[in-house]
Parts: structure tokens; sequence; C-alpha cells
């Protein structure tokens, strides 16, 4: 490949000078857009660069932590692309080694290094059983893809407008596109409505539930309402109940399902079901609720890999708790013999199987069904799913 030697070292520059003002307080794609805001000088092209720059190497997670930063770039540049300018300049010697995957490149920079795989990700051995560790880790080298939900009876539509725009997009089922990341899905306005930007293992995880019309049903943490609209494209018939700590983030749904035609009047409460809700929610009983219990989101990591590197025990001990306790405080509102569908977006035991335990011994469900939903082998997202009967 043809490079400029003086550019990509300037490049580089800019590179460390970006993760030097970044102190994890937020999360990295909010941080970057403000600072190219006080770095108007940068170009696209050097912009879009040390973006890859940046989120390869948080791909890395705590591994080569020791290695000068430009030497961590380049194993970062080796793993994750197929050519790089970079690897070029400071790794010359690693060119036209005839890589043919990603395991072999793996390999190659264990021969140098030594193992490092543990050290990318987190708690790695508090992953949930149905998690190939090594596959999964490394899965983190690839960005994933970005994946849209047709609205049922709007897929030839929104195809033609795609086929039309020159956007290439692979049908990955029957309403699930996949696309490459990068695409400003906001220019398409007329298609918007149609589609609902949802990872593919998202679009999996209701797919236990069955409803009959005019049921009632509870998303207790709604947040902007995904799985609601998920729900509601399924089985338009029911009658819905969102709810969520935050009365922006339900703002937000509003916005979202009027966006979506949604005709059918739902209702929503803002609810902290950290505590009992008994005040608010009185009588109230439901035919099925969904909790997609908020969670460490490490299923999703490959989306925002800064976190592979900041992510503690303490944490995760935090949203375990927190997710017995919604939980808890959410099953007197379900009619006996009905569903609960507890949902994560979570790959790690202690938010997983260990809260499954606590429902079944604790508040006495019947287990009828968990999974892994593993997108590590499509370039998706990775979740986690159980279905619960209340007697």
């Amino acid at each position: 490949m043809e490079y400029n030697s003086k550019r990509v070292h300037q490049q580089v520059r800019n590179f460390e000078r970006t993760l030097d003002g970044y102190h994890f307080q937020e999360p990295f794609s909010r941080y970057l857009t403000q600072f190219y805001k006080n770095n108007k000088q940068m170009g696209s092209s050097d912009r879009r660069m040390n973006s890859r720059y940046c989120y390869n190497v948080f791909r890395l997670g705590r591994a080569f932590e020791e290695l000068a930063l430009t030497e961590r770039l380049a194993v970062a540049e080796f793993l994750c692309e197929g050519e790089s300018a970079v690897v070029h300049e400071f790794k010359p010697e690693w060119i036209n080694k005839n890589f043919t995957n990603l395991g072999d490149k793996i390999d190659f920079i264990k021969s140098l290094y030594g193992d490092f795989l543990d050290k990318v990700f987190p708690l790695a051995d508090h992953l949930s059983p149905g998690i190939v560790k090594e596959e999964f880790i490394s899965s983190h080298f690839v960005q994933p893809d970005l994946f849209i939900r047709l609205k049922r009876g709007s897929e030839a539509t929104v195809k033609l407008e795609l086929e039309q725009q020159g956007i290439a997009f692979v049908e990955a089922g029957p309403q699930t596109l996949a696309l490459s990341n990068g695409i400003n899905l906001q220019a398409l306005k007329k298609i918007q409505g149609l589609f609902e930007v949802q990872d593919y293992s998202s679009q999996q995880s209701l797919n236990a539930i069955q409803t009959k019309a005019n049921e009632t049903w509870w998303d207790a943490c709604a947040a902007s309402g995904g799985k609601s609209l998920l729900l509601l494209d399924k089985f338009p018939h029911i009658n819905l109940l969102v709810s969520d700590v935050r009365s922006s983030i339900l703002r937000n749904l509003d916005e979202r399902f009027d966006i979506a035609g949604i005709k059918k009047p739902y209702r929503k409460k803002i609810l902290d079901l950290y505590n009992p809700v008994d005040h608010i929610m009185a009588n109230e009983r439901f035919d099925g609720l969904i909790i997609d219990a908020p969670c460490s989101g490490s299923g999703t990591w490959g989306r925002t890999p800064e976190m592979l590197s900041k992510f503690c025990m303490e944490e995760l001990e935090k949203f375990a708790n927190l997710q017995k306790r919604i939980v808890k405080h959410a099953v007197p509102y379900l009619k006996s013999g009905k569903s609960l569908i507890y949902i994560t977006c979570s790959v790690y035991k202690e938010e997983n199987e260990e809260v499954v335990s606590y429902i079944e011994n604790e508040l006495n469900l019947k287990l009828e069904s968990m999974t892994s939903i593993l997108g590590y082998d499509r370039k998706a997202d990775s979740m986690f799913t159980a279905k619960f009967i209340k007697p």
C-alpha cells in the first residue's frame, strides 16, 4: 500500500492527544464529538483515521498496557484491520505474513508477546457458560455491523429505497438487514418510521413471547422503547404500559413511537423499581411482564470498546443487585399463570444465570426457558433471555 510517512506520524500525534484528554467520564463517542468541535483544523479524513485508531486501541482492553502507545497502536491495527499505514511505518516486518484469518493474526501476536486474550475482556472468568470464551473475546477485534429491523409490511419499500440510494445490505432475516457502519440513516427521509435501528440479537429477544388480543403487558424498563416497538410490531393488539425511572427517556420514547406511527394508545409511568412501587401501581395486574434490565452492557462492548478497560467487579455486583431488586418489585403485578421475560445485554453469569436462580428460588417463579443469544459469530451483540411463569 502507498502512504505518506509524514502524515502517518501527524495522525498518530492526533491520536495520542485525543486519548490523553479522555478520562472515561462519558461515552467516548460523546467526548470525540466535542474534541472535533474544539479541533476544527482536523479534516474529515484525519478525523476518520483518528477515530479508527482510538477505537482499535480500546479493543485491546487492558492488554499490552506495558507497551509504548505507538507500539500498542500497531498491535491494534494489525489485529483489527486488513491493511494499516501504522503497521507499515512502525512494524514493517509484520507485513506480507499472508494471514488468512483473525485467528492466525492472534496466534502471531501471541508468539511475540505471549497470551493476552484474558487481558482484553474484563472478568473473563465470569462469563456465562454458553459463551465460548476465546471466540467471544476475539470478536472484539471486529466492529459489529449496523442492523435495522423492518416494520412488518414495509420490507419491500425499505429495501427498494436502500437499493436506489446505493446502500448495500445483507438480509439477516425476514425483517432484519445488516449494513455497514457509518451510514447516515437519518438522511433517508422517505422511509423514516418504516425501520428501527436494532441489533440482530435484540430482535430475537422476544421470540419466546405469545400473546392474545387485548392482553395487558408491561415493559418495566422501557428506556427509549426498542423492545416495546418490537413487541407491538409482533403483537399490535395488546395493551401496553411502559415505565422507566427517567422522564427524559420516556419523552424520547414518545418521539420514537410517533415516528414509528404507533396509533394504539399506550400508558406510561415514571417508576423507580429499585424500591417498592405499591403507592403507584396499586391494583395493577398484567398478562405479561418484560424486564430488559439495566446491566453492564458487556455483550455490546464491541460497539463501545472503551468499556473493556474500565469495568470492574464492584460495578458487576451493583448491577446484579439492581436487577434482583427490580424483578422483586415488579413481579407482584404479574397475574398468576402469566409470563415474565427477563433480558440483559450482558455475558456475565452474575447478571444472567445467577439472577435466574434468584427468580426461581427466592421469588418462586417457574423457569420455562433460558438462552444466551450469541452474536459474536455474526458481527452482532450477545444477549441473554429467560422466560418464567408465575404460579
